[in-house]
């Protein structure tokens, strides 16, 4: 069994920084790529941020230069710094990760159960 369980949403003004963490557990050999989406109340899911095991970041246009993506291997923790937030921000944010749990096994892909981020104006 793997889970991924994200924290750090809340409620923030326009402005304002939040950090999310996302850690992975559970029967895991390798983790390759992790990454940040979120979804908008009747929108779809959009990517955020992706980060691959060799820590290559790839950004949405809209959270470039505001937003960083980092990960701590050794513990299995994806994070997402958000600085400089907007209203537009507000979504729930979903944690997903590539992991391998044996080496027979290829890799699949994980979600997270969400973390809400509300950004009021």
């Amino acid at each position: 069994q793997v889970q991924l369980v994200e924290s750090g949403g809340g409620l923030v003004q326009a402005g304002g920084s939040l950090r999310l963490s996302c850690v992975a557990s559970g029967s895991i050999f390798s983790i390759n790529a992790m990454g940040w989406y979120r979804q908008a109340p009747g929108k779809q899911r959009d990517l955020v941020a992706t980060i691959t095991s060799g820590d290559a970041t790839n950004y949405a246009d809209s959270v470039k230069g505001r937003f960083t993506i980092s990960r701590d291997n050794a513990k299995g923790t994806v994070y997402l710094q958000m600085n400089s937030l907007k209203p537009e921000d507000t979504a729930v944010y979903y944690c997903n990760a590539e992991i391998k749990k044996t080496i027979f096994r290829k890799f699949d892909d994980y979600w997270g159960q969400g973390t809400q981020v509300t950004v009021s104006s």
